[in-house]
């Protein structure tokens, strides 16, 4: 049930799979204490082609100023992890 609840939401037409990565990076970021589902999102918009590493970098950089300099250094720490690790 909870897959098929998931899947209708991430296939619907209004928002992109991008801005819906977008809005769920913000949203868990924004929470605190979920870096493992933050890897997962950050890593799937990388591979997916609908984040770059610049954008990702400046995602970073928005981010920091709204949820807090101590989310956004352990953010980009993830982000700098991850690009290093699929280039």
């Amino acid at each position: 049930m909870t897959e098929t609840r998931f899947a209708d939401l991430w296939s619907r037409e209004t928002l992109s799979f991008r801005e819906r990565r977008l809005l769920l990076l913000g949203l868990l970021v924004g929470q605190g204490g979920l870096d493992e589902e933050i890897v997962i999102q950050l890593d799937a918009g990388l591979r997916s082609g609908e984040l770059t590493a610049e954008e990702l970098r400046e995602i970073v950089s928005f981010l920091t100023h709204y949820a807090g300099w101590s989310r956004g250094a352990r953010l980009n720490a993830q982000v700098e992890d991850l690009i290093e690790r699929t280039s």
